[in-house]
This record gives C-alpha cells, structure tokens and sequence, in this order.
C-alpha cells in the first residue's frame, strides 16, 4: 500500500473492514478525510454508518486495516477522537448546570477526582465558546431547548481537548434553526484545523453545511467534496433509487 497519502491533516481510513454481531458490516473503506471542515457520512439504513464510526473509535474491533491521524495509528486509542451519540434522553434529567455538565468532557484528561487546573478552565470555557452557550453556564441542563442541550453536549466532547469529533446524527430531534446553527457551529470550530464526521440523513443540510461526503453503503461509494459525491448517479447507486 501506498503511504504517499499520510498527509499529516488528514484522518485516514486504510482498508477498514469491521463487523457487527459476527456479520461484516462495513468492507475495505480507504480514503483520506481532510481536515478543517466538516464531512457528512451519508448512506441508507443499515448502510453501517455507525458501525464506521464505532470502528475508528475502537469500539468494535478492526478485522483489517487501521486508522491514523497526523501520521500516527490511532485505531483504538483514547483522547484523540472524541465521540457525541445519539442517546440524548440519558442526560435530559441530568441534576446539572450547563458548566458541570461540559466540565465532565475533562475527566479522560484529569481522572475522576484530580482537580481541575488552568488547562482544564481554558479548554472548557474555549468549548463553550465554541458552541454559543457561555451566558447558559448556570443553567440547569434540563431547563435547556433541545438545540441548546445538543450544543452543551457537542461542548462537552469539544472540552476534551480532542482535535477529532465523531457524532451519530446530531440532529435528531432538533428543529431545523437550531440544526442549521449546530452544524455552522461544527463547521467553524473544525475549519481551525480540527475535523467533525458527522452521520446526517437530512441531504438538504448536507449540501447545505458539509465540506467533503462519505457515502457509503457497506462498502465506500464515494468520497471527496460534497458537490461532486452528491450527485444523482452516485446517490442512485448508494441508495438503489432516485433520491432528493
């Protein structure tokens, strides 16, 4: 295999095959996804598009190939990828203000009882920053609109301090304003060199608000600049049918 593209700003996918349940699910996905944007992962129900994601993370073991990141095999590592799911409800009731809930994005970084120092205070208010929620930070959690929850939640994977965020369809749930500002929010925060990869069906907001596009089902479609990966032929493919 050629390694002329371990572009040190990309995230790299080499041959990755991964199963679910014993059953392969996802089959030899490569590509290189560059970062400073945002990359939409596209495809039809039970395309495997979490399955990727879990993948990358190291969640589901690799049956071949591996990931890397600024040069290095990161497959399976912690701290270097962070992860937003798509179970809001578990944290709907969490008894918390906005701040304590984003704070908790630290514990990887300090364990559970270090204290907190000043790098923890500047990732966490920079994550806040970054998601438009500084002036919700004594807010209880539970009082927030859903869109305002989401964005606490993305800042709390941001105060990781990872460079990486994965999500499983972060706009379930959310109206179309407050989608619309999540993904402009991912976008600006990725384009200071970081990259977001997130599972979206909605295409209009894919077109709308994604850099590059992975489209996949089971096997990789296509991949590269969401203009082109989007086009009628290559949806047609993926999905079996025309689609909007």
């Amino acid at each position: 295999m050629s390694h002329s593209h371990h572009h040190h700003n990309h995230l790299v996918l080499e041959n990755l095959t991964i199963s679910y349940r014993q059953r392969p699910a996802v089959h030899h996905v490569s590509c290189a996804l560059p970062c400073g944007g945002l990359v939409g992962v596209v495809g039809p129900n039970g395309a495997g598009k979490s399955t990727l994601l879990h993948g990358i993370l190291g969640w589901l073991p690799l049956d071949t190939g591996r990931v890397v990141w600024n040069g290095h095999d990161v497959s399976g590592r912690p701290g270097v990828i962070s992860w937003l799911g798509q179970r809001r409800t578990q944290v709907a009731g969490f008894p918390a203000d906005v701040g304590t809930v984003v704070a908790t994005g630290r514990y990887a970084q300090r364990g559970m009882f270090g204290g907190y120092g000043q790098a923890d205070h500047v990732a966490i208010n920079q994550a806040m920053q970054a998601m438009g929620i500084t002036a919700l930070a004594s807010r209880p959690f539970a009082e927030l609109s859903g869109g305002q929850q989401q964005r606490a939640l993305v800042a709390r994977a941001l105060a990781s301090g990872a460079e990486v965020l994965l999500l499983d369809e972060p706009l379930t749930g959310l109206d179309e304003p407050s989608g619309r500002d999540l993904l402009g929010r991912l976008r600006t925060w990725a384009s200071g060199g970081r990259l977001a990869v997130a599972v979206i069906h909605d295409l209009a907001a894919v077109r709308a608000w994604c850099d590059h596009v992975l489209l996949i089902n089971r096997e990789l479609v296509a991949v590269g600049p969401t203009a082109e990966v989007l086009s009628e032929a290559n949806i047609a493919r993926c999905y079996g049918v025309a689609h909007g």
